[in-house]
């Protein structure tokens, strides 16, 4: 009970504040809807408390009594607030309700807890257990009982990487491939594209249509170099660039901007850099998924178009979304 009344008068407190600013800043024509405003919030407060303080006890507890104490703290909130006769006036019939002390005469603290230090004996002359002492140590025990069950909630919360992972390998083995992994740094697809053109045998610069330079591309090393990707990336800006028609409906910046982050930024490709690359190396590309989906694009030319195979995952690397090469076993 104590605990409540202390609540109560930190509700009337903070109304009488919320009633003398709304006071404060009314005008002649809204002064009337302010008055009747207040006049409500104060009735709310007092039927709430009033029932609050019924349903705690055994029997309903009049409130009469209680209020009757509260008349000088109405006065002096009168005193206090700026408004005019008229105002004064209307405020002249509400009471705020006025809760007795506590029984051991000491303010409680904000928490409506005793004071640490306030300990009351008994007739054998005993000292009664500290009560905040006491509800500390449940409060703690709570905190710690919610702990455990959060730690075994996660505990259950399914590893989303291992369980990509698993997946992916599952996936390798049905197709008979094998993994090529490309550093996570930006340029993962573009490397791991660059890696495809080399295991096929082509070129990473689009054809000039010049046989013998086709040829001396061919044969050139098949194993992954560190900048392979930026010839890559120059491909598939100047594809976007010379068929900007195709693209810049699904670009959400200017179409220049969005070019230059391709030739000379580490931004991340995407859906439209697949397709770009697809077209411009007439090659069908096709992405596994994390869960066992392959998604194809297709840039080739019929049935026997050669295959880029690339590895997709969203959880396994350190940035997020990250793209690997497949290779045949």
């Amino acid at each position: 009970m104590e605990e409540l009344l202390s609540r109560h008068r930190k509700e009337q407190k903070d109304l009488q504040s919320q009633i003398t600013q709304k006071k404060k800043s009314a005008s002649k024509k809204t002064r009337k809807g302010v008055n009747d405003e207040c006049s409500r919030l104060e009735e709310d407060l007092k039927a709430r408390q009033q029932q609050e303080i019924s349903s705690f006890s055994d029997s309903p507890t009049p409130v009469s009594g209680i209020a009757s104490a509260n008349t000088d703290a109405g006065a002096e909130f009168h005193k206090e607030s700026d408004v005019d006769d008229d105002l004064l006036a209307a405020l002249a019939g509400t009471t705020i309700v006025q809760p007795q002390p506590p029984r051991n005469d000491k303010p409680p603290t904000d928490d409506g807890l005793e004071d640490e230090d306030d300990t009351s004996t008994s007739v054998a002359g005993s000292r009664k257990p500290n009560r905040q002492k006491a509800r500390l140590a449940r409060r703690a025990a709570e905190q710690e009982a919610i702990a455990k069950q959060a730690a075994a909630e996660a505990s259950n919360i399914p590893d989303m990487k291992e369980r990509e992972r698993a997946r992916m390998l599952e996936e390798f083995g049905k197709r008979d491939l094998r993994e090529k992994v490309v550093a996570a740094n930006g340029h993962c697809m573009y490397s791991a594209i660059a890696d495809q053109m080399k295991q096929l045998g082509q070129s990473l610069a689009p054809s000039s249509g010049d046989k013998q330079d086709t040829a001396q591309d061919a044969a050139a090393e098949k194993e992954l170099r560190n900048d392979d990707y930026k010839i890559v990336r120059e491909a598939a800006a100047n594809y976007i660039s010379h068929n900007s028609e195709d693209f810049e409906p699904f670009l959400e910046e200017p179409l220049q901007e969005y070019i230059h982050k391709i030739r000379e930024t580490g931004e991340w490709g995407g859906q439209l850099e697949l397709m770009a690359l697809a077209k411009t190396y007439g090659i069908d590309i096709h992405v596994l998924q994390g869960d066992g989906r392959v998604e194809k694009i297709e840039g080739g030319k019929g049935g026997d178009s050669p295959v880029a195979w690339l590895a997709y995952y969203r959880h396994g690397f350190g940035l997020g979304e990250h793209y690997n090469s497949l290779r045949k076993s």
